[in-house]
């Protein structure tokens, strides 16, 4: 059965360079952006988590530039996107104000989503915007990324976000309704797909080339993608984006594929964090503590009575009872020396003892998978 996009809550939508910019005269399209925006306006309005990851920038910025068509060395991508982000950012952030939703903008490098302390920071800031109802916009930080780092491509990078925020779908709009048997302008006979239940190799064959100059994804990323995706959860759908609306458009049944994911995104964090990362030390907790978690509440520094190990913020590290038992583990949010320092103590008291504010809880509930009896 195929879902509907009216089913999630929380939605990442991935806009490429080549449908943002009319590659032509190197400029945005206004009216297309416009039309998305009141898409995503419709979505909010109804308490759905939106981000958007945008290309865009170096296409913008090498027009301002005057650098001529072709690739670009390193440094000239580098400065194309210092310039054409500022923009990229202002007519987000133009287009959404239109319908009251306020924009933020945030710059990723592949160790950002990758590194687990760099990864718990870019998480809470990203999680912070949508509770406040803003819609963040990601893109890769072009203007210091380089061809050794760089993601390569959005589509990969929306998939990494997607599953780092636990959104229910990622949408990646193209210039093509999906993933065909073949590509469809060389083989006639190709047949379109509306659902990929399980990405096997037959399905990565399936995917073709780069399509164009603007844009680095093609659909072979788009595949690629897809296996980050569904593997952390996230349903994910390829749609043509050229038209008008075209969030709308799925909606109503335009043609699509859709990758199916067989878990959700909190089951798959969880059993990353369970079975997928070597423990660096350990939190014991009291008794209340343990009554909590098992509530489903996050651990708060209070319910820690000690430590053990040498560990950095985002290390993974067991929980354990006051007898030994291990009850779980969990992303800590401190270092092993800071944590020594606020155990014991209220979340109240954390920028006192640190001399510098941090979070409330020592392990998020999202961060913490348990163990079952």
């Amino acid at each position: 059965m195929i879902p509907s996009l009216e089913d999630f809550r929380r939605v990442v939508i991935k806009v490429g360079s080549a449908l943002l910019v009319d590659r032509a005269r190197g400029r945005l399209r206004h009216a297309w952006l416009a039309a998305l925006a009141e898409d995503i306006a419709e979505l909010h309005a109804r308490g759905v988590d939106v981000l958007v990851v945008s290309s865009g920038s170096i296409a913008l910025g090498r027009t301002v530039l005057g650098f001529p068509p072709g690739a670009l060395r390193l440094e000239e991508s580098q400065a194309a996107a210092s310039v054409g982000q500022i923009a990229l950012a202002r007519h987000w952030a133009e287009a959404l104000g239109h319908h009251g939703i306020v924009a933020g903008q945030i710059l990723v490098t592949p160790r950002d989503t990758e590194e687990r302390r760099r990864y718990l920071n870019a998480r809470a800031t990203t999680l912070k915007l949508l509770e406040v109802r803003a819609v963040p916009v990601v893109n890769e930080n072009d203007t210091v990324a380089t061809s050794e780092i760089r993601y390569g491509d959005n589509d990969r990078l929306a998939a990494r976000v997607a599953t780092m925020i636990g959104a229910d779908v990622l949408v990646l709009f193209s210039d093509i309704d999906g993933l065909y048997t073949a590509p469809p302008h060389v083989d006639p006979d190709a047949r379109h797909l509306p659902v990929v239940e399980r990405i096997t190799p037959e399905i990565e064959a399936m995917a073709g080339g780069p399509a164009s100059e603007l844009s680095r994804g093609g659909m072979r990323t788009k595949v690629e993608a897809a296996k980050i995706a569904v593997g952390g959860g996230t349903h994910m759908i390829i749609a043509d984006g050229r038209e008008k609306n075209p969030l709308r458009t799925i909606v109503g049944g335009g043609r699509c594929t859709w990758f199916l994911s067989g878990s959700t995104p909190t089951a798959a964090r969880k059993t990353w964090i369970a079975g997928s990362l070597e423990p660096r030390g350990s939190l014991i907790i009291d008794d209340g503590a343990v009554r909590a978690l098992q509530g489903g509440a996050s651990l708060l520094p209070v319910g820690v009575r000690a430590i053990e190990g040498s560990f950095g913020r985002g290390d993974a590290v067991l929980i354990r009872d006051l007898k030994g038992r291990p009850l779980g583990r969990g992303l800590v949010a401190y270092d092993s020396s800071e944590a020594a320092l606020i155990i014991g103590r209220p979340s109240s008291h954390i920028a006192e003892l640190l001399t510098h504010p941090g979070r409330a809880e020592m392990v998020h509930r999202d961060d913490m998978a348990m163990f079952s009896e």
